[in-house]
């Protein structure tokens, strides 16, 4: 289709006058290429600039906050498995990008199975084991769906040419994420998996009893089809022989007289009916059918493998909403992977890929927004050997975790950040402030690199100039010696406390000197997006919340008076006090005491070494249940109610499930942290 004047005339007057140009003129200025079709909605950006970033979210260095069991049993190549903290575009494109070193070369290209369990986005209340209401989504419609394309988007650039993913969903947004997977993996094998997991919901329309698989093979992938055993009762009550002597079920002619399939049950002509059954079911499994059935009752009907009831079976809960059985990700990951593959989920949750990942000698890289998602991974991966077998659910599976690292994306501790070496942090600060190295000197001053507007970068040495600062009389020092050869802007990196300008920069004969302060404040001319932190909840109902996070952010310790008291052979903590400082945050604006109050996790019998929580609380838990308020104003009513608290006190623990220490951690709404031990006993 072509443009007419009159469209022409109007563009011009739109663009001349800082307008936006309405969605009509999309498809005559870029006509789609799609040979059959596309999905259509708001928001929906290109391919190319989704990887180019120009959504503002960039690939950002990767902070390795612990190794666990670094001592322990290895991958012989060295490698090990990863939990990461932070907003999983970001870690998708740093993954894409494969510079950082903790990945470079071993996951980019390496993936060859990504299964997901994205928040479904439809506003649906989840309940949780007591049938309290887990999580409400509240990201939808067109929303909702480019969230997760330009994950998906990402997804495809890193995985194996030979991969296989899988996408769970319900049936209220599942289908238009089919399309996109259409576009994304046109040439992929399809199967929609059917997960029969039980009655989710009561009325008269049709109550929700499954979700959905959305599994896409590349031709090429590895795939060892599950079984399920022998055949069902329908078949065998139509068994009949043939002249060889097989048993087999004929199906019924049509009108075309077109015939179904034979079914073969045993060759073996020698054998009744009962024991050729018996045969069949004992040695003949057959490939499982896209309808898996996950209660015990329904698998025996079906002759299936029971993939585990709704959400968990009581012998593997570990209390997150949503969490998927152990069975259901042991068919996936054994039918889609060798032992060795690595495995990524994005969407980490409870943890169960890893955890079935690490049973299944696998390699694993699993990734969420989430403190408590972090936190219950960790347990879950350091408690490992003490979980049930999947080859025998009546036996521990007995082996520790691998080792393994927890590392954060974007949301980084500063106290380590400095401790780098002097050329590790060179190359952080690099990463993180988008710096391509490039040695050489100007005017006899060394430039470390350069950013991608190509102006030249100066790394402040802190640690040769202690007693020195980036002041006027430096910055006129500096400006004699290169002047206007680096160019009319110049930007140099220090730590904050170095800085002595309050300003973005600082301007000498039409020469801008740039401060990229560490911790970083926000220059909105380097960036078009406002950087944006994500925010953790402070109830069940907001566990799964769907946010993205722009830029980046260093953690600010929130203060906390707390005291700990023995009473009647139980353990009562009270917090008196929780303040954050957000002088960093979006809104400039600090929080009243137990305003930004998220959680409190305990790990009741600290050893000293590796945190390992035993319960968790968010805020709504802590304080006085009330009359419940409808979901339009539960937030701020929570807020309004933890601004007018005067202390919390948590709920008493029995002295003797208590060890000789405890350690409490307090997050506040942004992710950052304050650390307590307590002495018990």
């Amino acid at each position: 289709m072509k443009l007419n004047q009159h469209e022409i005339a109007d563009i011009v007057e739109r663009l001349q006058s800082g307008e936006n140009l309405p969605d009509d003129y999309k498809y005559k200025l870029f006509p789609v290429t799609q040979k059959e079709y596309e999905l259509v909605y708001g928001g929906k950006m290109r391919r190319e600039d989704i990887l180019a970033n120009e959504d503002g979210v960039f690939p950002v260095p990767l902070q390795i906050e612990k190794i666990y069991n670094g001592s322990r049993k290895h991958w012989k190549d060295g490698w090990r498995n990863i939990i990461a903290f932070g907003d999983n575009l970001q870690f998708l494109k740093t993954i894409y990008e494969n510079k950082d070193l903790l990945i470079k070369n071993k996951v980019k290209g390496k993936v060859k199975l990504i299964y997901i369990d994205p928040p479904f986005g439809t506003e649906s209340d989840f309940s949780n084991k007591n049938n309290q209401i887990a999580y409400t989504d509240k990201t939808k419609g067109a929303e909702f769906v480019e969230f997760l394309r330009r994950r998906l988007i990402l997804a495809r650039s890193i995985m194996a040419t030979d991969a296989t993913i899988c996408v769970h969903l319900d049936a209220k947004k599942g289908h238009y994420i089919k399309v996109l997977m259409d576009e994304i993996f046109p040439e992929y094998q399809f199967a929609e998996i059917v997960w029969v997991c039980g009655l989710m919901g009561s009325g008269k329309y049709y109550p929700k009893s499954h979700e959905t698989i959305y599994y896409y093979k590349h031709p090429d992938a590895y795939f060892n089809a599950p079984t399920r055993i022998g055949y069902s009762e329908r078949i065998t009550k139509a068994l009949k022989k043939d002249r060889k002597g097989w048993y087999y079920e004929r199906g019924r002619e049509s009108s075309g007289g077109s015939q179904y399939l034979k079914t073969y049950i045993s060759s073996n002509p020698n054998l009744s009916k009962e024991d050729a059954i018996e045969d069949a079911n004992e040695n003949r499994p057959q490939t499982a059918w896209d309808v898996w059935m996950g209660k015990e009752d329904l698998a025996t009907k079906f002759n299936d493998i029971a993939t585990g009831t709704y959400a968990y079976t009581q012998n593997e809960s570990y209390g997150y909403p949503t969490q998927k059985p152990e069975k259901l990700l042991k068919r996936i990951i054994e039918a889609s992977t060798k032992p060795g593959d690595l495995i990524l989920d994005f969407f980490g949750g409870s943890g169960t890929t890893a955890a079935v990942a690490e049973k299944l000698e696998r390699k694993w890289v699993v990734s969420d927004i989430g403190k408590l998602s972090l936190y219950t991974i960790q347990k879950r991966i350091l408690n490992i050997h003490n979980s049930f077998s999947l080859l025998d659910f009546n036996n521990k599976h007995g082996d520790i975790a691998k080792s393994f690292v927890t590392v954060n994306t974007g949301h980084y501790d500063l106290e380590k950040v400095f401790q780098l070496q002097q050329k590790e942090y060179a190359k952080f600060v690099m990463d993180l402030f988008e710096v391509e190295p490039k040695e050489k000197t100007i005017g006899g001053i060394s430039i470390n690199g350069e950013r991608k507007d190509g102006y030249n970068v100066i790394i402040w040495e802190y640690w040769k100039f202690k007693d020195a600062a980036v002041d006027e009389e430096y910055l006129h020092d500096l400006h004699g010696y290169i002047g206007n050869k680096a160019g009319k802007r110049v930007y140099i990196i220090a730590p904050a406390s170095y800085v002595s300008f309050i300003s973005d920069y600082y301007e000498i004969d039409k020469v801008r000197y740039y401060f990229l302060k560490v911790p970083y404040q926000v220059i909105r001319e380097l960036h078009k997006v406002q950087f944006k932190k994500f925010r953790q909840p402070q109830s069940k109902n907001n566990v799964n919340d769907l946010e993205d996070a722009v830029g980046f952010h260093f953690m600010r310790q929130p203060e906390v008076k707390s005291s700990i008291s023995v009473i009647s052979k139980e353990v009562q903590v009270t917090i008196k006090k929780f303040l954050s400082d957000f002088t960093e945050d979006e809104t400039g604006q600090d929080m009243e005491n137990f305003e930004s109050l998220s959680m409190v996790l305990i790990d009741k019998n600290f050893n000293g070494n590796e945190f390992d929580m035993d319960e968790y609380y968010f805020a709504d838990d802590l304080l006085p249940k009330k009359k419940k308020k409808s979901n339009d104003d539960a937030e701020q009513n929570l807020k309004e109610e933890l601004k007018h608290t005067k202390e919390i006190k948590l709920p008493a623990i029995p002295l003797k499930e208590c060890g000789k220490r405890m350690m409490l951690i307090y997050v506040d709404v942004y992710g950052n942290e304050f650390k307590e031990e307590f002495k018990v006993k």
